[in-house]
């Protein structure tokens, strides 16, 4: 196998895991939750289960990669009593299939995002009447040769910035790429919040009401806010076990999380803060579910002025967050087959390369000529199955496996990660973290598993 790459810098390593955090589950999803459950009050939620799970799992796993110096290919193995004869190497089968998940439907919206780009700057998307925006986004999903076009450009794009390593790819590429994000967000946020009208927006977002939840509505709630602290960090797939394995011991982890948390957090209060000012101002509802970035957004767009150009910059700020991920999450794939199998980069890259391309021909198809495949119902898609795989089992149940392996002396234990995890300069997690960790975590994460079920399928 090739030497272990690191990371050129200490802010190549936070933007690149910050990407790999940031994604889709920022900038599309977070929106679209935060209109379906009443605002502020949901995102004060968010934020709190944000730092009472989401930090300490993600330490875990930056503690694990950094540990083993492996991806989730070898890394249990490498830490657990019994190495490769340890029941723990069977996370590895459950994280690669969690990965090739993801990307078997992420590859496709990121599409949508590349497409829509290219529609607002060629003027397709200006001036639109009330139901064009419907048409031309149901127009895109029913044309199959778009589906697969735009699926195939990010999936080339990805895999070719991969093929130039740690250094010379991911991190080259993925650090302009999220300033440039960055810089979008702040232009397109300070647009928004200065349009007239805006202001009922800005009250829905950021001032919490709490007299709309009623009976058992808060418990979706609740359930909803904590599923999206995992979703949007990308936890319990190892996406981010990868680079911890590229770092050194400068910087302690829980210091480290905290920074990737925090800009990560940055991009979903400013997706926000870009969406629902603009909504208001003319009189868009925001709680229309995913069609809000590809239906409802296009309608603001088509009616403010120099809308054209905002559009444009709105939708290439949601291009490089998609392919943020996009790249972070290949390159765990690459890195896991190149530890499992001895592989060099480039034949890793060229196998998987076919494989997430055949992987990710259902869900581009799926609104096509497969929409007769509806695997969780009359009118479900099979990009909601692979979601519901990714979003309702995979990532609660490998952030417990994450939990469990961290704090049970069967695995790692909680003495060797909280070594791992505190050394280095920065904050570091107190021993007395120990009973939250080892018994209330793991408990919240099986409310998160549980939670999405009776959601999915009790209403």
């Amino acid at each position: 196998m090739e030497k272990r790459e690191r990371f050129g810098s200490r802010l190549g390593f936070l933007l690149v895991s910050a990407g790999c955090a940031i994604g889709i589950g920022n900038v599309w999803r977070f929106p679209f939750i935060t209109g379906q459950y009443g605002g502020a009050a949901f995102v004060l939620l968010y934020l709190i289960f944000l730092v009472v799970m989401g930090w300490p799992v993600m330490t875990m796993e930056f503690a694990v990669g950094r540990a083993a110096k492996k991806s989730a290919g070898k890394c249990f193995q490498a830490l657990a009593p019994g190495g490769g004869r340890s029941g723990w190497r069977f996370y590895t089968i459950f994280a690669i299939i969690g990965n090739y998940l993801l990307m078997m439907y992420y590859t496709t919206v990121a599409g949508w995002m590349l497409n829509y780009m290219f529609k607002m700057a060629s003027g397709q998307l200006s001036g639109l009447a009330e139901d064009e925006g419907s048409q031309i986004f149901n127009s895109m999903l029913a044309d199959p040769r778009q589906m697969v076009l735009w699926m195939l450009a990010v999936t080339v794009i990805g895999l070719l910035i991969v093929a130039q390593g740690v250094q010379n790819g991911v991190e080259k590429v993925t650090k302009p790429m999220m300033l440039i994000l960055f810089f979008l967000m702040l232009v397109l946020a300070i647009r928004s919040i200065t349009l007239p009208g805006a202001g009922e927006g800005l009250k829905f977002y950021l001032v919490p009401d709490f007299s709309q939840w009623k009976g058992t509505e808060i418990f979706n709630v609740i359930f909803a806010a904590m599923g999206q602290a995992f979703f949007t960090l990308s936890l319990g797939i190892a996406a981010l076990t990868i680079f911890g394995s590229y770092i050194g011991k400068e910087k302690s982890l829980p210091g480290e999380s905290a920074m990737v948390i925090v800009l990560d957090t940055f991009v979903a209060i400013m997706a926000g803060l870009i969406i629902f000012p603009g909504c208001s101002a003319y009189n868009v509802k925001m709680d229309q579910g995913p069609g809000l970035i590809f239906i409802a957004l296009p309608k603001v767009f088509a009616r403010m002025r120099g809308g054209r150009f905002w559009g444009t910059l709105f939708f290439l700020f949601m291009v490089f967050a998609s392919l943020s991920t996009v790249i972070a999450v290949f390159e765990n794939i690459i890195a896991m087959n190149m530890d499992a199998f001895g592989w060099k980069r480039k034949k890793s890259v060229l196998v998987n390369g076919i494989l997430l391309i055949l992987l990710s021909l259902p869900c581009a198809l799926g609104y096509n000529l497969l929409s007769a495949v509806q695997p969780l119902g009359a009118g479900s898609t099979i990009l909601d199955f692979e979601d519901f795989l990714v979003s309702n089992n995979i990532l609660p149940i490998g952030s417990l496996i994450y939990v469990l392996f961290c704090t049970r002396k069967s695995g790692w234990g909680f003495d060797a990660f909280l070594k791992e995890a505190n050394t280095g300069d920065g904050p570091k997690f107190s021993r007395r973290f120990r009973f939250y960790m080892t018994y209330i975590l793991p408990l919240g994460i099986l409310t998160i598993l549980i939670g999405g079920y009776v959601q999915k399928f009790a209403g």
